[in-house]
């Protein structure tokens, strides 16, 4: 869920500028997941431009204090949202986690890396929401730590129905920055992509697990 229409165009059009997605219609990309796309996002190159981090970190930190109040922890997701993560949690002067996909095989087998407590609030960053797997196994992780999850904030989603369904199932609020629509809109609007780019991209969007298949 969008909570501003205006932060949602600008950070589409900053992940534009710096090239965090790119488009391949004949090629296109494989994800981790197995699917075949013809655009691929890279949220991580958000910190190598300071101006456009420090415009993602204030943002996210003020939607999460409107979405979700005062939280005990921040926790990024890794390894995308370590970085953003960290940043925002500095910004509200919070301590920060981070949750690995799975426990280590060695030293201390952590699967969430930092100092947290039973009870406390928490409040989960994502560079990015495809499926949502990835980023509930990281909840799940944190569950099990008997801490309350908050909420989860994310930069970007491509919006799947897969995973609005598996959020929901997991009685997990997500918000996020920007989205596909916001994307696209903007995409066009710029001549960052012509028409009939808009059309593959809109029609990968309604069966994406079946593209180039």
């Amino acid at each position: 869920m969008i909570l501003d229409k205006e932060t949602a165009r600008k950070t589409a059009e900053l992940l534009l500028q710096i090239k965090a997605i790119k488009l391949d219609a004949q090629q296109g990309f494989q994800w981790a997941s197995g699917w075949n796309s013809p655009i691929y996002c890279d949220n991580r190159i958000i910190l190598s431009y300071p101006p456009i981090r420090n415009f993602v970190r204030e943002n996210m930190a003020k939607q999460i204090e409107e979405l979700y109040g005062k939280a005990d922890v921040i926790a990024g997701v890794a390894t995308g949202a370590i970085g953003i993560g960290m940043l925002v949690a500095e910004y509200l002067s919070l301590p920060f986690v981070y949750v690995r996909p799975e426990a280590k095989s060695h030293g201390r087998k952590n699967q969430i890396e930092g100092k947290i407590e039973e009870g406390q609030t928490v409040v989960v960053i994502e560079d990015l929401i495809s499926t949502g797997k990835s980023s509930l196994n990281a909840v799940n992780a944190l569950k099990e730590a008997n801490v309350t999850i908050k909420g989860m904030l994310a930069i970007f989603s491509y919006g799947f129905d897969t995973a609005v369904e598996n959020f929901k199932n997991a009685g997990v609020e997500l918000h996020t920055l920007s989205n596909y629509e916001y994307l696209l809109e903007v995409a066009q609007k710029t001549n960052y992509i012509n028409q009939a780019e808009a059309e593959l991209l809109q029609s990968w969007r309604k069966d994406p697990a079946n593209w180039k298949k």
